[in-house]
């Protein structure tokens, strides 16, 4: 719960935009970074003991061999450091990313992410040399479908392929990709395009580097979100709730690519700092302790259920999805034409936040992710307000 300088009461639906997955001021984490804090607040890149157990914490976390750490204090320098260790892996310099990703706002990650342009302001061209994007699979909104009108895969891998074989010449270095489009709208990718892309890289021996800034940590209710699907990448980056608040993300590298850590200069001034390591350590070990991953699974289903209810009885809820505490309600005028309707978004917005919920603004696409120390209780609480909302909007626009 927050509250106001007026006293006012919220929910909160947005873990401070997708930060504080463990809630406001966790106590265990709040000692770890003042015991820190009257400690020692910074070593640079000297190894300390806390830094030692978050590494070995890490390493046990994340599948495969993705062990070779290096700790940032924003998602847009992890990322930049992944691009980096990407063309020192292999000698490629060509990145391909997609439409309606989100990955950060320096150029090296702007140049893997949709351009920012809006109606006063424009930033021009942003996107560097050797930066091309391509669509991923929406599963509500198909390019390509098969015969049973459901999406078709296959055909995002050959346009893929086809792009790499004709339009690159063989300079890719990687794929960059967050495993469900968070700014996007919580748009999941259909199950097997994960594995497929894996296949397509190994092929043309392109890495995979999985931006989890957004959706790691347990927000699916899996440490990372490609765990889903049991995909593996090259490289992964994390941050937002790693350190529940406090600013600290990471760069992981596979271990036999390692030593490209030692080819980029990947230090920090700050990412690695004991107070750093301590917020993330805690909040790994808060998530083991508290069973937190359980919790996750259990109440999303719970999320999903009467997200599907809603479907079923709000005409402007054309589709509801998620995994765990990462979900998305997309408005849209007509069913039929699935035309956006953002007017409703952003009323029930401002209505469910009038009546105690403190979420994400929203366009068409209602995105919600409440921490992972949310029960069904506060589950309940928050979806009866966005439903109220909802159905508020609808009588405004004539639909009920």
């Amino acid at each position: 719960m927050l509250k106001d300088v007026d006293g006012n009461k919220y929910l909160d639906f947005s873990s401070g935009i997708y930060v504080t997955s463990l809630g406001h001021c966790h106590p265990k984490v709040s000692e770890a970074i003042a015991f820190w804090a009257k400690k020692l607040m910074n070593a640079h890149d000297f190894t300390t003991p806390v830094k030692e157990k978050l590494m070995e914490k890490m390493a046990a976390v994340l599948p495969g061999k993705l062990n070779a750490i290096q700790l940032y204090s924003d998602g847009t320098t992890a990322v930049e450091a992944a691009i980096r260790a990407a063309r020192a892996i292999t000698n490629k310099h060509e990145f391909i990313s997609a439409y309606r990703d989100f990955h950060g706002k320096t150029l090296g990650s702007v140049s893997c992410a949709q351009m920012f342009r809006s109606e006063t302001f424009s930033y021009g061209p942003t996107r560097a040399p050797g930066f091309y994007m391509v669509p991923r699979p929406d599963p509500y909104r198909p390019l390509w479908k098969k015969a049973d009108g459901t999406i078709d895969t296959d055909s995002y891998i050959q346009f893929y392929e086809d792009f790499i074989k004709e339009g690159t010449v063989g300079n890719v270095a990687a794929f960059v990709l967050e495993p469900v489009q968070g700014w996007g709208g919580s748009i999941f990718p259909p199950d097997d395009f994960f594995s497929k892309l894996r296949m397509l890289c190994d092929n043309y021996n392109i890495l995979l580097i999985d931006d989890e800034v957004l959706a790691g940590m347990g927000r699916t209710g899996e440490w990372l979100t490609l765990n889903h699907w049991g995909v593996i990448p090259d490289i992964v980056t994390l941050g937002k709730s790693f350190g529940n608040g406090f600013p600290v993300t990471a760069m992981v590298v596979s271990e036999e690519n390692g030593e490209a850590l030692e080819k980029i200069s990947a230090s920090s001034s700050y990412g690695g700092s004991p107070m750093a390591c301590a917020a993330a350590l805690a909040s790994i070990e808060i998530i083991e302790e508290e069973e937190l991953l359980l919790n996750v699974h259990t109440v999303g289903d719970y999320f999903l259920d009467r997200m599907q209810k809603l479907k079923g009885t709000h005409p402007i809820v054309g589709d509801v999805r998620g995994k765990g505490f990462l979900l998305g309600i997309e408005l849209v005028k007509d069913r039929n034409s699935k035309e956006p309707f953002n007017e409703a978004g952003k009323l029930v917005y401002q209505k469910a936040f009038r009546k105690g919920l403190a979420w994400i603004p929203a366009g068409h696409i209602l995105r919600m992710s409440p921490p992972l120390i949310m029960d069904e209780k506060f589950a309940r609480l928050g979806m009866d307000i966005i439903e109220d909302a909802i159905g508020e909007v609808e009588k405004e626009f004539g639909y009920v």
